[in-house]
């Protein structure tokens, strides 16, 4: 009786189920380290869970947020250094749940690839539990999707989920009235926005990104790789300190498309450039790409990635906080009547 010939695999198809065990194994004591109180369980199950009771909320509201990394993914990829993207997945989500008001819970990520490869999967997932631990939120659950054929080699992307919770009738803006402050929190350099933009000065330039860094050190990749700030900790003991109206995060859009999103009709808001220096990298860009100020600053943060707009007489106090916490603070103008965002004097 002749034996049966075994027929194909998934593994065949390059679906490596082992690979993606390994993976899960990999990154446990990561997800380990993010734990807070309200986690339930974690890595492993259909779903995870989360207490709200435990996590110290009476009547919570829930915020939700989901974001990617965007073309900067782009130059990971072709360098390598993929550990700083997972701190950006995470802080493109958890700054924007704190200008609602709200405190991150718990986090999900998705990466999608066409091969596994455990190594670079682990370095990325590991950055994002990085971002967890520093932003104070569990990394509670995730997707790892190996589909062949949909991603060329060695590419990837990736996608984050974030929850918060705040106490009932806590939500922001509230308040934000004219004559308010706004404190401008310094940026990390061009965190995850604007990439297409950035990446086209580049190859302008004509620079390789292991090109020495033309405004810093390392090379220009490393320096283009310097992962989002997050701002959490420090703007929730500023909204908890009290005098906080509106946090702004500076997203796609840069200041002229974000803060006029947090202020009530009829008002807007006046900048003085002249209040803080335009970091190098900004400065470089500009010069390269022969880009005038209003493209800059509707583009790029420009070297302010939060803005708290707070009351004229909690601006001192909150300032000092906010240094104490280690942040960079400019005070950089007002609430005015109006609409939108005038500016005054010029970016240097």
């Amino acid at each position: 009786m002749s034996q049966k010939k075994n027929g194909i695999t998934y593994a065949d198809a390059g679906v490596d189920i082992d690979a993606g065990n390994a993976l899960v194994d990999r990154i446990k004591p990561a997800a380990k380290r993010t734990d807070r109180p309200g986690v339930m369980s974690g890595l492993g199950g259909f779903g995870a869970l989360f207490d709200l009771k435990a996590a110290g909320y009476a009547d919570p509201v829930l915020v939700a947020a989901t974001d990617g990394v965007g073309t900067k993914l782009r130059i990971a990829i072709d360098t390598g250094h993929v550990e700083g993207v997972g701190i950006d997945l995470v802080a493109m989500c958890v700054n924007d749940l704190v200008c609602q008001g709200a405190e991150p819970l718990f986090f999900l990520d998705y990466f999608a690839t066409g091969r596994l490869e455990t190594e670079t999967a682990a370095r990325i997932i590991e950055g994002i539990a990085e971002g967890c631990v520093r932003s104070g939120c569990a990394l509670i659950g995730g997707e790892t999707a190996e589909m062949p054929g949909m991603y060329p080699e060695g590419d990837f992307d990736l996608a984050g989920f974030a929850v918060g919770a705040m106490e009932r009738g806590a939500a922001l803006p509230a308040g934000v009235g004219k004559g308010d402050i706004l404190l401008g929190l310094a940026s990390d350099g061009v965190h995850s926005n604007g990439f297409s933009l950035v990446r086209k000065i580049v190859e302008m330039s004509g620079l390789g990104w292991d090109a020495a860094c033309p405004w810093g050190e390392g090379s220009l990749g490393e320096a283009l790789l310097t992962p989002t700030r997050l701002y959490v900790t420090q703007a929730l003991a500023a909204v908890r300190a009290g005098g906080v109206h509106a946090l702004a995060h500076i997203t796609g859009g840069g200041l002229t498309e974000n803060l006029p999103r947090v202020l009530p009709k009829g008002l807007g808001a006046r900048i003085d450039l002249s209040a803080w220096e335009l970091p190098g990298v900004f400065a470089w860009l500009r010069e390269q790409g022969g880009m005038d100020a209003a493209e800059m600053l509707k583009t790029f943060n420009c070297g302010i990635g939060m803005i708290l707009v707070v009351e004229a007489d909690r601006a001192g106090p909150l300032t000092a906080l906010l240094e104490e916490a280690g942040e960079r603070v400019v005070r950089l103008g007002e609430v005015v009547e109006g609409t939108g965002v005038a500016y005054e004097g010029a970016l240097r």
